[in-house]
């Protein structure tokens, strides 16, 4: 059965079939004698023309998906490099022995094709199978219109089983000659592969990427080979390495092109002509006068960390198999990265460690230092918060940095401030500590300042404000968030110029001062409030430092207690014989308001009443959480009511106790005493003391 236009069975040049196939005989050894069919195929071509004219004999060969046919040899017309068409699928659905067409030009097959425009005009096809699959065809082709029929056919066909057999000879040799050719390819990755060992094994990247490249010459030829790395910005690279000269151009920290996706890599890209493209990169690498390319992103634990890349002279100088040698570079140059990350991230952590063992051993000097003086400005503390403000405080004091204390009252502002004073440079100078909430609007203004002889009624002669006393030291201004506008105007010169001048006076005046500020305001709202300047905020908070509230430093609260009872042992007569277990308690579930301050005045009140006792939990003058007990105001008469009334209040909780401890006691003043923490002589003191004898 053929395809195409219905033949003749007719023949058209009547001859003699069996003498025109013992011709083609000798056409065997020919074929057979060579591994490649088309260096013969001309010759081929004017032995058949004896048994079957043709102006063209050509071989088609179909690919392996069987949707395109390529020109595989032909003689007589030149064929277009790499020229394909498509199939009909109907050749591979329908059977056929052979294909007649009396006018191509009207055939969907050869109108579109070469033979067409060499000049035929009819053409005669037969099959070529292997394994019974459609594998090519051998086609003679004519001027003439209708020249070939099926009479042609047994002489076609023979001719059709030599090619069969020179194309089964042609694909062996093939096959042995990629399979050669994979192995010694092989070969040199192996090679490369123990070459990159030796090298990227020791030594930094940089030093090895031109021995690197030389070898790789011999397994994946280029004349540039680059690797960038992106830098934590995102948006720009470094050239991490170079290899070859036109890469000296190319700055060493270059932007990632916009049409560069450095979050979702392609594994690999092959261009063959640089020139064509329009991406920024690839227009550097052109201008370069590279022509093409091969990239290759680098991986290290699943995150881009560089991209390789091999550039050519040479238009199409790269194949999908040169993608397996450039990624075993690749990966060498993978390990040789993250060999270095590993380097690098454990140099850090170990500066790291180091500085954070430094910066403790100098919070634990600092500490050492300041709890050698007296008073209860001692720091004290092993809570994890607590630590983390003296590490910040030991970190801004080496340096001339403003800083702003901020917390609740009693947290120990002034505590970290003296501690940063210590360890400035600035620690031989004086501290000078002035609490802006405690003095009238402008009383302030006169100590802060100072003021000449003059300035107001009762300025006799000048003095010098606390600015100029701290001189060489540390100025910390406690409750700043109090500070009148006027006198914040005037200071806020002191932080921006550095200089100042007294009331009353022309001079312009050096503030050598550091400025530590603490408040327990919310400045943000005082500013929108119109109670605080903006810019004095600005230029006070250069170092935030927040305080942590007692009731976030419970791990503290009990060192705190028995460093103030040693302190209030010694300013009062007869110090506490100690702090019972169940006083401990309730110290440390106390939600402490007032902070730091209030613990250290309810243990002062409690070993007055302790007299040289146990101070148990009667003792302690803790206000309950729901209490709504106000906070007394500032005023001199308030001051006094307020002594007043805690001195009776400390009398008639003493008394209270002492009934209470009675009564459980079934009134043995043995038993009470020993409850209470007294002798029995201090039971009966106090005993008389409230009548209660």
């Amino acid at each position: 059965m053929g395809l195409g236009e219905p033949p003749s069975d007719r023949p058209k040049h009547p001859r003699d079939v069996a003498s025109d196939l013992e011709v083609l005989d000798g056409l065997l050894g020919t074929l057979t004698d060579v591994l490649d069919i088309r260096q013969v195929f001309d010759r081929v071509s004017q032995l058949v023309q004896r048994v079957l004219p043709h102006d063209l004999l050509g071989v088609l060969e179909i690919s392996d998906t069987g949707e395109r046919v390529r020109v595989q040899m032909s003689a007589g017309v030149e064929i277009p490099p790499n020229f394909e068409a498509n199939v009909p699928q109907t050749l591979f659905t329908t059977p056929w022995d052979v294909m007649i067409v009396d006018d191509i030009s009207a055939h969907p097959i050869f109108r579109t094709g070469p033979a067409l425009k060499a000049g035929m005009n009819s053409s005669l096809t037969v099959p070529i199978r292997f394994g019974g699959r459609l594998q090519a065809a051998v086609v003679f082709l004519s001027r003439q219109f209708g020249r070939f029929s099926r009479a042609d056919l047994p002489i076609a066909q023979r001719i059709a089983g030599y090619v069969t057999l020179a194309l089964s000879h042609h694909r062996l040799a093939e096959e042995a000659r990629q399979r050669q050719e994979l192995e010694a390819h092989a070969a040199k990755l192996d090679l490369l592969d123990q070459s990159l060992v030796s090298l990227t094994d020791t030594g930094q990247l940089q030093d090895l990427i031109d021995p690197i490249s030389k070898i790789v010459r011999q397994v994946l030829p280029h004349d540039g080979l680059s690797v960038a790395v992106p830098l934590p910005d995102g948006r720009h690279a470094r050239r991490y390495v170079y290899s070859g000269k036109d890469f000296l151009a190319v700055p060493e920290i270059m932007e990632i092109p916009p049409d560069i996706n450095v979050n979702a890599p392609v594994e690999y890209e092959i261009i063959d002509d640089l020139s064509s493209r329009s991406e920024s990169l690839n227009v550097l690498a052109a201008r370069m006068g590279y022509l093409s390319v091969l990239r290759i992103p680098i991986f290290v634990s699943g995150q881009l960390v560089a991209g390789l890349a091999f550039l050519s002279k040479s238009r199409s100088a790269y194949m999908q198999r040169d993608v397996q040698a450039g990624r075993r570079v690749a990966d060498r140059l993978a390990l040789s990265l993250e060999r270095e990350h590993v380097a690098e991230a454990a140099k850090r952590a170990d500066e790291a460690t180091a500085r954070a063992a430094q910066l403790e051993s100098r919070v634990r000097q600092l500490t050492h230092e300041l709890d050698a003086r007296t008073g209860y400005r001692r720091v004290i503390g092993e809570s994890v918060p607590w630590r983390e403000v003296l590490k910040k405080a030991a970190q801004v004091s080496a340096v001339e940095t403003t800083v702003l204390l901020l917390g609740e009252s009693g947290t120990g502002k002034e505590v970290v401030a003296r501690f940063i004073h210590r360890g400035s440079a600035r620690r031989d100078g004086p501290f000078v500590a002035l609490n802006c909430a405690a003095l009238p609007d402008s009383l302030l203004e006169s100590e802060l300042f100072g003021y000449e002889r003059g300035a107001f009624t009762g300025a006799v002669q000048s003095k010098p404000g606390l600015i100029e006393q701290a001189a060489g030291g540390v100025l910390f201004l406690d409750e700043v968030g109090e500070m009148a506008l006027s006198a914040q105007a005037k200071f806020l010169r002191v932080l921006q110029e550095r200089e100042f001048q007294r009331l009353g006076g022309t001079r312009v005046l050096k503030a050598d001062v550091r400025v530590v500020a603490a408040t327990n305001r919310d400045l943000r709202k005082a500013i929108e409030q119109k109670l605080f300047r903006e810019d004095l905020y600005f230029r006070l908070n250069v170092f935030e430092l927040r305080l942590p509230p007692l009731r976030e430093r419970l791990d503290d609260i009990l060192p705190l207690s028995e460093a103030f009872m040693q302190e209030i042992g010694r300013s009062i007569g007869r110090p506490p014989a100690g702090i019972s277990r169940e006083a401990k308690q309730a110290l440390s579930d106390y939600h402490w308001p007032g902070n730091v301050r209030e613990l250290r005045n309810i243990l002062e009140r409690a070993a007055i009443l302790a007299d040289g006792g146990l101070i148990v939990s009667e003792h302690l003058a803790l206000v309950p959480a729901h209490s709504n007990i106000q906070p007394p105001t500032h005023s001199a008469s308030s001051a006094v009511d307020d002594t007043e009334t805690k001195s009776a209040d400390l009398v008639a909780t003493e008394r209270t106790i002492i009934e209470k401890a009675l009564q459980k006691a079934r009134f043995n003043k043995s038993i009470a005493a020993k409850a209470l923490g007294l002798t029995r002589a201090q039971l009966y003191t106090r005993l008389k003391r409230h009548g209660l004898e």
